[in-house]
């Protein structure tokens, strides 16, 4: 894990059904339907497909290094 500000994770695979990563109390959570889990993060964002709550600042960062990718697909992989 890096060090400054935490970040959540959601992938919904249906209602009450969604794996979760990360604290309850993160700056940032992210969530994204599974269906959506193998469209770039960047790309699922921009059409609404990806939800970011908080820091907007950390979004475009998780975004452009690819951890928020990595950690989607991981997620959504089960």
């Amino acid at each position: 894990m890096t060090d400054g500000p935490a970040v959540q994770y959601r992938v919904s695979f249906g209602k009450k059904d969604e794996a979760v990563e990360g604290p309850d109390d993160a700056a940032l959570v992210i969530s994204i339907p599974a269906a959506g889990a193998s469209t770039d993060p960047a790309v699922a964002f921009m059409s609404g497909r990806l939800k970011a709550d908080g820091h907007t600042g950390l979004l475009l960062g998780v975004l452009k290094s690819g951890v928020a990718a990595d950690t989607i697909r991981r997620l959504a992989t089960r």
